[in-house]
């Protein structure tokens, strides 16, 4: 059984360089890492560094510093323990609602007094991760909007749900079905949890594991709001998981990573539809040949 804690480890580059922390974060996303920030000060953050998050029971310092001591540059890093209680308010206290196109909400409950769009998503924190990068979840609301039609009446995927904002809206959309999995225990107690709150429990499933429970079922929609060498290494699962014609979304990655994503998805038979960007993120939505 779990803590729920994390381990927030603050890994300090010499020189720092978006590049250098892309590459660390591609290293660590190896590892049980579940998700990560830069700290860039030419975006205005204060301090250059990267931080990775990890569940306290896989947190290993000595694996960690034998991965890191492979680069071509300086590094040194700190970890500290949070404790879920410090994480859920540090993650309440910091989230800003997001409206996507004047049609979806996506607020935490301390949020009042915001005008209701058509969508209305309230998600608490629970310990799991999956709103941080505010961009990635935007484009992929975004893509689900202009697909809309397609989603409703489907079988809709939410692969790395977080904490389910994605399955939520997917269910709003009136999806025929939505299932959600994360390989974390405690992203999909989060993700349970938000859907009832949002009163969409009877349509939503939500199971803790990996790409390999896909095979369970055929999915008209799937989302992938994950790293991109999780994506690159899931799409032939993607591929044999998705009806013909269904439509694949993915993000979670930078617009350099998105030439390796189109690749590997054309060969396995999903063509590209449109790509867009955001902060230097990219969403890249999918067609399944018929």
């Amino acid at each position: 059984m779990t803590s729920g804690d994390y381990i927030e480890v603050t890994i300090s580059l010499e020189p720092f360089s978006r590049e250098n922390a892309e590459i660390t974060e591609a290293l660590l996303s190896d590892l049980p890492y579940e998700s990560f920030i830069i700290d860039d000060p030419s975006e205005g953050a204060p301090l250059a560094d990267l931080k990775a998050y990890i569940p306290k029971e896989k947190y290993d310092a000595r694996l960690l510093r034998l991965v890191l001591s492979g680069l071509d540059f300086k590094i040194s890093f700190l970890a500290k323990l949070i404790p879920q209680e410090d994480w859920n308010k540090s993650w309440e206290s910091e989230f800003e609602p997001i409206v996507v196109e004047g049609k979806v909400t996506v607020r935490a409950p301390r949020h009042k007094g915001l005008p209701r769009t058509r969508f209305n998503l309230v998600i608490e924190p629970n310990n799991a991760f999956g709103t941080g990068h505010h961009e990635t979840t935007f484009m992929v609301i975004q893509a689900m909007l202009r697909h809309e039609d397609e989603i409703r009446g489907q079988v809709v995927m939410d692969m790395g749900c977080g904490t389910g904002v994605l399955g939520i809206l997917a269910a709003k959309m009136h999806a025929a079905h939505v299932y959600a999995i994360d390989i974390s225990p405690q992203a999909a107690q989060s993700a349970y949890d938000n859907a009832r709150i949002n009163r969409v429990g009877k349509h939503i499933e939500c199971y803790c594991g990996d790409a390999s429970l896909l095979q369970a079922g055929k999915y008209g929609s799937l989302l992938a709001n994950i790293h991109r060498n999780i994506i690159i290494t899931d799409l032939r699962t993607y591929a044999r998981s998705l009806r013909r014609g269904g439509l694949l979304v993915c993000s979670g990655f930078y617009t350099s990573d998105s030439p390796a994503v189109i690749q590997e998805a054309s060969l396995q038979g999903i063509e590209l539809l449109e790509s867009t960007s955001r902060e230097n993120w990219a969403c890249l939505t999918f067609r399944k040949a018929l």
